[in-house]
Order: structure tokens, then C-alpha cells, then sequence
């Protein structure tokens, strides 16, 4: 059977965020677009990441609130949960979301989407079951997938991942954990708040990479709840069992559950593509490998998103796209590469765990190692001394900013109710290269838990401030006025 044939301005593999913002802004400027995805429109962050997962926290936030009341004069009860309604909830929350994802609306954008799944068939060639597209540029926006870490066992034990744990036909009884990131804080409180047991292990100590005393709030907050953790611990043998799963640690622990849950990392789709044929090289991981515009080792293929090994964000995808298409259709050829660089220390990164824990830019660890010690400052406020936080009964952590000396901000860590909505005036500011000064100045309407990041940017004039040099001037003033 003979295929249609296309000759199009670009061609994108993948209709996650990355592909879909492409083809989204590529088609709106009059773009001749082919996209192609044989899976689910939306990709990984609307069938079985960013939303289901929101979701079932926003089910688990309601399930908790039910029996967390007494301090608010509320008496507590048990919530009866149903989960085949929680898992009715997450899958309406996608199909709301999914019409803004869906292969009608890009049509109506002016796209060609195939629905099928597609690779290279030279460097400027990529074919699928029913059509062959030759195309100016390509995008490579296939994503990622949940890997699974060298545990003796775990290939021959049932094991669930991001993409299945939301269709269970059955609530967990007593879920086990591999993986202490994101994704694991993140289910694991949700379905303990749901009435799950949860064990959650990891080789390392949880976040490691966060400022130490905000993952410490957050960690602890978890323990509260009940939540019991086996880390840093080094996993001996997972096996399936009659009743379940067990996970035996070197330590000699067993841990007896119902299910596993395997959140420990994630690894590039890329497989099927058939790159080699498309002069496409891979880093050492498995990505995509590409210089600081997105451009792979052929010019004319670009990768964005999770496969380009720059970043597992939604978000980071979304910049991607709008680097491509600031490139490819607003720059000069000669100012492409230094104006649409898709390389960024200012990437905001949150957990949706409750507290949710905020990043962005440089740790102190990671600011001394490149700055110095000595030029190198953090200022701190914490959510005890913040009225809305103590009003609502929910005053553990703060936020930290780290600067240089000179008062440019490097980064910031925020954990607290609302964290990732806060860390963001902080991204403002950097993206604005606004100094600590200027966040100082900030005026937060009262009582919010904003007002902590402008305590944090104040503490910095202290000392200058109330110093004796400057209680010497107030006392001169006060002659003259």
C-alpha cells in the first residue's frame, strides 16, 4: 500500500507538552505541521503523570482534612473513602483537561496529526504505518518513561509504575515505595491519606539534592502522618509473594505489602525511532543528545522535553518549545543560537506533597561550590513568624533565598503550604534580575504567606538598618524634624 505523502515546514514526533506547544505555535504562525503520536494526545503529563497525580492529591487532601480538624474546634472522623469514585475524580479531571490536548483542536490549528506511531527512515525522512513526511526541520518530543533500578527480583515481581498505579481495580492495602523523589512523596502520602499503609524506600537519603532543612520539614511532616521510611537503605531481593510483594533489605528487614510502587528515576523514549538512520547520537544516558539551542547531531532534527535529558519539568518543556519557535521564526539565523539558548539556571521545580517543597536556581551547597564561601550570602524567614501561617494552623518551614554578596539572587528554596505558587515571585525576580533589594520593597498584602518572602529579602538590611551607626543618624534626625 502506497503512503500519503507529505512536504512540510517541521514534523513532530510526540504530542506531549513539548510536541504539542511546537506544533501549537509552529501551526498558529502559518507553519506547514505534521505530528505524529500513536499513543495518547498529551503524553505522559495528562494520561498518567502531572494531573492524575494532582488529582488524587487534591482526593487525599479532602480524605485528610476529614479527621485533621480538632485543633479548629472540628470534631474528626474517619473519611469512607470509595475508590472506585477517586479513581471516577482523577479520570474526569483528565477528561476536562484533554479537549486542549486533543488531535481535534490541532487540527483546527491548522495541524496534520497522525495517529500512529512513526521513526526515521533517513535523516530527513520520517515514515509511519500509512505516511511517509519529509520535512524542513523535526522535532524528537517522545518523552520519557519510569525506569526501574537493578534490584535483584524486580524483573520477576509484579510492580506498578506512574502509568498503571491510577487504573487499579483495587485500592492498595498496604503499598510499598521504591524511589523517595517526587513522584513517591508525592503518591505515597496521597493514598496513605486515603487509607493505604505506606513503606517507602530508597539507596539514598530523601531529596537530597533540597536545602537539607527544608526537606527536613517536609520529610518529617510525612513520618506524622504515618508514613514510615527505610532510607537511606539498600535493597537486598524484591519478590512476589501469596499475599503480595516483600522487599528485603541488606539490614535484614523484610518488608511485607500488597503492591509496589517503583518511582525510582525515569529513562528517555526513544526506542523504535530509529536515530541511528537519522544521524541522531545519544549522550550516555540514552538522551537525545543536544547543543544549548536543541539542535541534535543532524541540523535539521531538534529534541525537546524529557528525551533531551534537560530536565524531566512539564514546565521545561513548555520553554523548550517556546525557545524552538523564538529560533526558528523570530531570530536571524545569526543571533538564533545566542537569543534562544533552551540552557537555564532559572527553572522553578516544586512537590506537590503537603508541605510542598519549591526550588529555583542555585542551592547554598551548589552557590558556595561555584561563588565561594565568602562571597556567597542566605537570608531565611520562616513560616512561624508568618500570620496567615499561624492563623491556619500550618507554620512549619519558610523560605531561604541565597545571593551573592552584592545582592543578586542565585537561587531560593520554599516549603510550606503553597510553595510552588510563591517560589514563583521569586523566578520573577530572577528572570527580572531583580536584586534582594528589590524584593525587600515588595508590598504584600496582609495577612498572606507572601509576606515571608519579603521578611527573607528584608532581613538583609538588618544589621545596616538598626546597627549603632544608624541609631547615631535617627538621633540627628530627630533634631530637625
Amino acid at each position: 500500500m502506497s503512503k500519503q505523502e507529505y512536504d512540510v515546514d517541521i514534523c513532530i514526533i510526540g504530542a506531549g507538552s513539548g510536541g504539542l506547544s511546537v506544533a501549537a505555535g509552529a501551526a498558529q504562525l502559518g507553519r506547514s505541521v505534521v505530528l505524529f503520536e500513536g499513543a495518547e494526545m498529551g503524553g505522559d503529563c495528562l494520561n498518567t503523570g502531572c494531573v492524575p497525580s494532582k488529582a488524587i492529591i487534591a482526593a487525599g487532601k479532602h480524605a485528610h482534612a476529614m479527621s485533621a480538624g480538632a485543633p479548629f474546634g472540628v470534631k474528626p472522623v474517619k473519611p469512607n473513602v470509595t475508590f472506585d469514585s477517586v479513581k471516577a475524580h482523577v479520570q474526569g479531571i483528565i477528561d476536562h483537561i484533554a479537549p486542549v490536548d486533543s488531535v481535534e483542536r490541532f487540527e483546527g490549528l491548522g495541524c496534520t496529526v497522525i495517529t500512529e506511531f512513526a521513526k526515521f527512515e533517513d535523516k530527513r525522512t520520517v515514515v509511519s504505518e500509512t505516511t511517509r513526511v519529509r520535512a524542513k526541520r523535526f522535532i524528537i518530543a517522545t518523552g520519557s518513561r519510569a525506569s526501574a533500578p537493578p534490584v535483584p527480583g524486580l524483573s520477576e515481581t509484579p510492580y506498578l509504575t506512574n502509568e498503571n498505579i491510577f487504573t487499579l481495580p483495587e485500592q492498595p492495602e498496604h503499598l510499598l515505595i521504591i524511589g523517595a523523589g517526587p513522584i513517591g512523596l508525592e503518591l505515597g502520602q496521597a493514598f496513605h491519606r486515603l487509607g493505604t499503609k505506606v513503606d517507602i524506600v530508597d539507596l539514598f537519603a530523601p531529596l537530597g539534592r533540597s536545602e537539607p532543612e527544608h526537606a527536613k520539614v517536609l520529610i518529617d511532616a510525612l513520618s506524622a502522618e504515618g508514613i514510615n521510611f527505610h532510607a537511606p537503605a539498600k535493597t537486598k531481593a524484591v519478590r512476589k509473594t501469596a499475599a503480595g510483594v516483600e522487599i528485603e533489605l541488606e539490614d535484614g528487614t523484610v518488608l511485607k505489602g500488597s503492591h509496589l510502587l517503583v518511582a525510582a528515576g525515569r529513562k528517555p523514549s526513544t526506542s523504535g525511532l530509529n536515530l541511528e538512520d537519522a544521524g541522531v547520537t545519544l549522550d550516555k544516558r540514552g538522551f537525545v543528545e543536544t547543543d544549548d539551542n536543541l539542535r541534535t547531531s543532524n541540523p535539521r532534527i531538534y529534541a525537546v522535553g524529557d528525551v533531551s535529558g534537560r530536565g524531566g519539568l512539564t514546565h521545561a518543556a513548555g520553554f523548550h518549545a517556546g525557545q524552538i519557535i523564538k529560533g526558528f521564526y523570530f531570530l536571524p539565523p545569526g543571533i538564533n543560537k545566542l537569543k534562544a539558548k533552551a540552557t537555564t539556571s532559572i527553572m522553578p521545580a516544586a512537590i506537590y506533597a503537603e508541605p510542598e517543597l519549591a526550588s529555583i536556581g542555585l542551592s547554598e551547597k551548589d552557590a558556595i561550590e561555584k561563588h565561594g564561601k565568602n562571597n556567597v550570602r542566605c537570608v531565611t524567614a520562616g513560616f512561624e513568624h508568618n500570620d496567615r501561617a499561624i492563623a491556619e494552623r500550618a507554620d512549619a518551614g519558610g523560605v531561604k533565598i541565597i545571593a551573592t554578596t552584592k545582592g543578586k539572587i542565585l537561587g531560593a528554596s520554599i516549603v510550606g503550604e503553597g510553595a510552588g505558587d510563591l517560589i514563583q515571585m521569586i523566578s520573577v525576580a530572577m528572570n527580572g534580575g531583580v536584586k534582594i533589594s528589590g524584593l525587600a520593597t515588595i508590598i504584600a498584602p496582609y495577612p498572606t504567606r507572601g509576606e515571608a518572602v519579603k521578611r527573607a529579602a528584608g532581613s538583609w538590611y538588618t544589621d545596616t538598618i538598626f546597627s549603632p551607626k544608624a541609631q547615631k543618624w535617627a538621633g540627628l534626625m530627630t533634631r530637625f524634624h
